[in-house]
């Protein structure tokens, strides 16, 4: 299992304790240390789409017009802390965020 998200992320390191505490092996992957590739992008982008991106951040709103008007990809590439976290991959299928559902999904009651 592989945990995409930022090593200072609270979520992330929610995620990650949690998973491990009930016997998961995780992996985690700094995406602003160790960038996506576009392969890695584009595999997101299809999975999640504009969801990727999470617009309410201030590194968002911080990005200039330009970029905010183009495609996820290139926001994404561009300011890494913009990506949605944490994105859980286990296997081939993806998770995106910890809400309930995704805690469900993985831990049970």
């Amino acid at each position: 299992m592989m945990i995409y998200g930022l090593q200072t992320c609270a979520t992330c390191q929610k995620a990650r304790k949690a998973l491990e505490a009930n016997g998961i092996t995780v992996a985690f992957r700094d995406v602003r240390a160790d960038p996506l590739s576009e392969a890695e992008l584009s595999e997101l982008i299809a999975e999640f789409g504009d969801r990727l991106v999470d617009r309410k951040s201030n590194d968002y709103r911080a990005l200039n017009n330009w970029l905010k008007n183009s495609e996820a990809e290139a926001q994404i590439a561009a300011q890494p802390k913009v990506m949605a976290r944490p994105v859980i991959r286990d296997g081939d299928t993806f998770f995106l965020g910890w809400d309930d559902a995704v805690q469900e999904a993985f831990l049970g009651d």
